[in-house]
């Protein structure tokens, strides 16, 4: 059986020695497991935002000093993916799947007893490391196990998780809230995480055999990542995903102030709004995974999605310049640019981990590492341009599509066909990886 695989910059071909791919009841067991571990650090990032408030007062913090909780998380999130998917290349992926889901329950744990907002924010960048094993490891497996159109859709799968977990978790947090405490949300989230671990030993067998393994070490792992980094095919893919990371983390900081605030719609409204524009990703995502089925080019539905989230954004601006802050206008764009992004994460992620392929632990990290890095860095400048109408957040996101559109054409340049999987019954000669 030939499987797609790829030099480090994507051009050369090499023989595949995955195993055959799980079937049946066995796949659907381990898609699942997957697609949970990817939304535990989404969830766990966001569930106890609306308990901020109690949050600061029960340990005496302020404002900034709770955010920064979150942002701990964040941190650890991209620390965690940067060192477990390389180290996953040498050592395989079950030992640190299951070390990091145990210590997010560790962690969770800690969080949901710790007695002031230190402890609180130390205990939180632990937790976002441990997190991180479950969303690295995950698309590795999925690179290791699958080949051909399958790959694809199921990254499609992972895609839409990742769209979806972080609208539940607020809503989700907030039932908490309502009976309980900030305090149960995080013991909610170790609960989560002991089911996931149990999940984990049953269902996600080894997928790397040692034959596979990068051998030299740590410092062999990191070479490879070393590799990757220095391919302009591969780091130009993960600039696109990175950057449109980037516009999204954007619109979901700015996009409360804009509607509530500068529009006036309640906070009920504002959910309405965000669900809607969340819809439109998922749809993106559905799109992809039903072209991806009937052989459509990865690389025309990444163009696709760059192009039309940069359209939407282009059109926001231009009305804002125009017509000038209208509620309809922002509202219409903005879910426009999210089918865009709907599209760009499924595709860019398939394609990264297809070029990437000789080192895919290395080649998650660096697509989810450098993916949220983005957004965090991204999210609080619509702050600090200035709160008074919704084009810093327009223009922010212009900038950042424009940016991806840039490394699209300039690095990944996708009439090259990089990344795009082959048949199981085609020779690797024609591979195009």
């Amino acid at each position: 059986m030939v499987a797609p695989s790829s030099s480090l910059n994507g051009s050369d071909t090499v023989p595949d020695t995955t195993g055959p791919a799980p079937s049946g009841r066995t796949t659907t067991a381990l898609i699942a497991v997957l697609g949970a571990l990817t939304a535990v650090a989404p969830l766990a990032t966001d569930m106890y935002v609306p308990g901020f408030p109690a949050l600061g007062e029960a340990l005496g913090a302020s404002s900034s000093a709770v955010q920064l909780t979150m942002t701990a998380f964040l941190a650890g999130l991209v620390v965690g993916q940067l060192v477990i998917g390389p180290l996953s290349d040498g050592v395989g992926r079950r030992r640190l799947l299951t070390a990091g889901t145990a210590g997010f329950v560790l962690f969770s744990v800690a969080c949901a007893v710790a007695p002031d907002i230190a402890l609180l924010t130390g205990a939180r960048f632990l937790q976002g490391v441990a997190g991180a094993a479950g969303m690295v490891l995950a698309r590795a497996v999925l690179t290791d196990r699958f080949h051909g159109p399958e790959l694809p859709r199921h990254f499609a799968v992972l895609s839409q998780v990742i769209g979806v977990a972080p609208v539940a978790a607020p809503v989700l947090g907030g039932a908490v809230l309502a009976v309980s405490t900030w305090r149960t949300v995080f013991a909610v989230l170790a609960v989560l995480g002991v089911l996931l671990l149990l999940a984990v030993v049953r269902a996600v067998p080894e997928s790397l055999p040692p034959e596979r393994r990068h051998n030299g070490g740590l410092a062999g792992t990191f070479r490879a990542m070393g590799a990757l980094l220095a391919g302009r095919t591969f780091m130009g893919y993960v600039l696109v995903v990175a950057l449109v990371s980037a516009a999204l983390f954007t619109y979901i900081s700015g996009s409360s102030f804009v509607f509530e605030n500068l529009h006036g719609v309640s906070s009920t409204t504002y959910s309405l709004i965000f669900a809607t524009n969340a819809v439109a990703m998922l749809a993106g995502g559905a799109a992809f995974a039903r072209l991806a089925g009937r052989g459509m080019r990865l690389n025309t539905m990444l163009s696709a999605g760059v192009g039309i989230a940069l359209l939407g954004a282009l059109a926001q601006v231009l009305l804002l310049v125009t017509a000038g802050e209208t509620l309809a206008g922002t509202w219409i764009t903005l879910f426009v640019t999210a089918g865009g992004i709907g599209l760009v994460f499924p595709s860019g992620m398939s394609i990264g981990q297809a070029v990437g392929r000789t080192a895919p632990g290395a080649a998650s990290a660096l697509l989810g590492g450098l993916q949220f890095l983005f957004g965090a860095l991204a999210a609080p400048l619509v702050g600090i341009f200035g709160e008074d109408g919704s084009r810093p957040m327009a223009l922010i996101m212009l900038t950042s599509l424009t940016a991806a559109a840039l490394a699209l054409l300039g690095l990944a340049r996708p009439w090259e066909g990089r990344g795009e999987p082959v048949r199981v019954d085609q020779e690797p000669s024609v591979s195009r990886n």
